[in-house]
Parts: C-alpha cells; structure tokens; sequence
C-alpha cells in the first residue's frame, strides 16, 4: 500500500482512487475529486455553512460576528501550516491542513468584507459581486460549458494581440491579458442576465 509521500500520482488519495474509484477518472488513474478527497471538501462546505449561520444570528452584535471570524481565520490558518509539517497543504488531494489554512483566509476575508459591506455599508463598490452571487451557478455551468470563459478570451486577444504584448511589454504578458479579459467577460456575462433579471436557482 502505497503511504508517507504526497507527489502527484503516488500518495494515498491518489492510491485509493486507482484501487477504489470506479468510472472514468480526470487523470487517468486518479480524480482531484476522488474519494478520500472529498471527505475533506465536505468540511470546507461545512465551515461555509458555519460562518452563514454565524452572520445570520441574532445572539451575536456584528463586532462579536467580525471578532469571531477574524480569530477563526488566523488561528485555521496558525493550525493549517502547523499540521502541515506533517500533513502538507496541498489543494489537488484537498488535504485537512488546505482545509484549515483556506478555512482561515476565507474567514478573514468574509470578515473583512462583512465590517465593510454591512456594518459601514460602504456597498456601491461591490455591484459587480452582486451580479456574480446571484447567477453564480449560471455563470459556472456558462463557463463549462464553453470551455471557459478564458478559451472564449484567446478569440479576442490571442494571436497578433498576445504576440504585441509579449513582444513590447513582458514575456508571458499575454496569459495576464487573456485572463482578465476572460474576467471581464464573465462579469459581463452575469451583468447581462442581473439587468434582463434573469436568475437560474435549483
């Protein structure tokens, strides 16, 4: 039995998926969605749902809710990187540590963005946020279904256009550019639907 190493292929994640997961795997022999990583990806969906309980009591003032998530935050991440001497943080296997370490940045962020958005309402900002969170799902299935909306990027900004800012500005300029148009078509995307109010829910 394959165990004490984590390169891609080799480590226990991957060894169990080989012996266990039936189907067509993602690559090859293994899935990044297999079946010991996804034990470790339901906790993230459960910290998620934590910390939307969280905001929606009523027991807890809106310092106490920021206090909260701002303390989970750096201690997941203080634990990720310490159980990471052991265990490493590693996203494709979804390790316990990544977890921890994501769990925390998330937390502190939502906590930020929470004393931001709704305790001093500064709000105008984030409109474009609004229209992705609520065609969030629309926008994902869009994205897959096309390829990505960055494979629909490189039709206006590949060839002669990579080439020119590869060439005059930096090597590798171009992948940048690509990826943010590929950003910008998303959240033009979900505006497009936000203004006709056009929302898919299950």
């Amino acid at each position: 039995m394959i165990h004490g190493t984590f390169l891609h292929g080799v480590n226990l994640a991957n060894y169990v998926d080989q012996k266990y997961l039936p189907g067509r795997k993602y690559d090859g022999t293994f899935d990044p969605e297999g079946l010991l990583s996804t034990l470790p990806a339901v906790v993230t969906c459960l910290l998620g749902i934590f910390a939307g309980l969280l905001l929606k009591s009523t027991d807890f003032c809106p310092k106490w809710k920021v206090l909260y998530l701002l303390s989970f935050g750096v201690a997941g991440i203080l634990l990720g990187f310490l159980w990471g001497i052991q265990f490493p943080v590693i996203k494709k296997i979804w390790t316990s540590s990544y977890v921890l370490v994501a769990g925390g940045f998330s937390a502190i962020a939502l906590g930020i963005f929470y004393q931001i958005v709704d305790v001093w309402k500064y709000q105008k900002w984030c409109q474009p946020f609004v229209w992705m969170g609520m065609n969030s799902l629309t926008v994902y299935l869009a994205g897959n279904i096309i390829g990505g909306f960055r494979i629909l990027a490189r039709r206006l900004v590949g060839g002669d256009v990579s080439a020119f800012f590869d060439a005059h500005l930096a090597q590798g300029m171009c992948d940048m550019v690509t990826a943010l148009t590929g950003l910008l078509l998303a959240f033009w995307f979900v505006y497009f639907l936000y203004r006709r109010k056009i929302f898919l829910r299950l």
